[in-house]
């Protein structure tokens, strides 16, 4: 049964696909998962180059011609073929919140550098002492005189010496860490949640920088999780940027998160992933079998499942967005009544993926690689660096054992931002 009542995005199908045969090469995927960072800079470029990044976006800014439906199913068609845009995913959202809160001196500076491909920005939210609780970031930003330069030391592109302007607001001096700052191996710019002012309650003493990658006293680490993706943990040492490097008001980083997160989950997202979940899965399962030689789609635990995943991803959109009320969520957004439309789609759509990932995933459920089920070996066992068997993460087996049948990798770690804003 399919559930879809249309697709949207039917007439750009064929041309997605071309462009994806002349510009995506089949080893970028299983390069991606490889070395565990899901961002390729020559297809980066690729998409800026033709115009892809800069579809939606005004022309003031640097936005092109090129029709918006036709990037995202560009960037479906990415998804379906296993190549991800982690990256891009975080400088959109980023750019769509300069384009909400910044000034125009701002705008004109960073969003053009971003649609160009020449910025890519990493979250710098999360603290080795504060996961969850992003308010009680402990980083700080120090108001400093201006060192006459405008420019942080070794800052370059937007944010750096790019923008105008002679710093005479001050400069600031950001000391502090933080953890999980994915891609942040590639990017230019991080963008940081400093606190501003320790004398006020956690929540309203933050404030948000662009904070260049290239900057004297910056350092990144990588992280390397069980589920084989790369993350940092990025450092400042003394690390100074002007004051218009600052996005948003002083002490107001926590309202200006909040913009970020309508903005959390744009068409550089893994969106087709979850809304083939339920079809390949059952592809996979119709393929696979049991040491007794029956398929694992016989299983009517197994196919009650998939069933149950299908309808909610593919045929409910929560009520709020009835009626064609979210179409302007294919859009840039403009004004405190869209972007809070925007935001309760997203959140809506993601609980319910969130939960039939889970469903799916769960050991009791028919991916059984603990114990007797697929007949192939154990994914989800390998030899450590000294020959120790380790366990990989969940992620990693899913994907190491059911990529084999035609299943896509179908979740991604989850913003615990979220978690903290609700």
């Amino acid at each position: 049964m399919d559930f879809w009542e249309s697709d949207d995005l039917a007439a750009h199908r064929d041309a997605a696909r071309a462009w994806a045969d002349a510009n995506v090469r089949p080893e970028w995927a299983a390069e991606q998962v490889r070395t565990g960072c899901h961002q390729t800079p020559e297809l980066h470029a690729r998409l800026a180059g033709d115009g892809i990044l800069g579809a939606g976006w005004p022309p003031e800014y640097g936005g092109t011609d090129v029709d918006l439906d036709f990037a995202r199913a560009v960037f479906d068609e990415l998804a379906r073929r296993g190549v991800e845009a982690d990256g891009w995913s975080t400088t959109s959202m980023v750019a769509h919140t300069i384009l909400q809160v910044a000034t125009e001196e701002q705008k004109h500076a960073y969003i053009p550098a971003v649609l160009r491909g020449e910025m890519l920005i990493a979250l710098g939210y999360s603290e080795p002492d504060s996961g969850s609780d992003v308010a009680a970031a402990k980083t700080t930003a120090v108001r400093v005189p201006s060192d006459g330069t405008g420019a942080p030391p070794g800052g370059t592109g937007a944010g750096g010496t790019g923008a105008s302007g002679t710093g005479a607001s001050g400069d600031w001096v950001i000391n502090g860490q933080k953890m999980f700052t994915s891609t942040a191996q590639l990017a230019s710019h991080v963008f940081v949640l400093a606190r501003t002012n320790p004398d006020v309650p956690k929540h309203k003493g933050l404030t948000l920088f662009l904070v260049p990658t290239a900057s004297e006293g910056y350092a990144c680490q990588p992280i390397y999780t069980l589920g084989g993706q790369v993350t940092n943990a990025t450092f400042y040492a003394g690390v100074r940027v002007p004051d218009r490097a600052r996005i948003g008001g002083v002490d107001e980083g926590w309202s200006v998160m909040k913009v970020a997160l309508v903005y959390e989950r744009g068409f550089g997202s893994s969106t087709s992933l979850e809304q083939t979940l339920a079809r390949d899965l059952a592809a996979w399962a119709r393929a696979a079998r049991r040491p007794n030689g029956t398929a694992v789609f016989d299983d009517p635990l197994t196919a009650e499942r998939i069933g149950r995943i299908a309808p909610h991803l593919f045929g409910v959109a929560p009520p709020q967005c009835e009626s064609g009320q979210c179409e302007g969520a294919r859009r840039i957004g403009h004004g405190r009544e869209q972007r809070t439309r925007i935001g309760m789609r997203r959140r809506a759509e993601q609980g319910v993926a969130a939960r039939h990932r889970g469903d799916a995933l769960s050991p009791a459920a028919f991916l059984r690689f603990d114990g007797p089920g697929i007949a192939h070996a154990n994914p989800c066992r390998q030899r450590g660096r000294r020959g120790a068997a380790v366990e990989q993460g969940l992620e990693r087996c899913f994907v190491s054992g059911a990529a084999g049948h035609g299943v896509r990798r179908v979740f991604r770690p989850h913003h615990r931002l979220r978690r903290g804003l609700l």
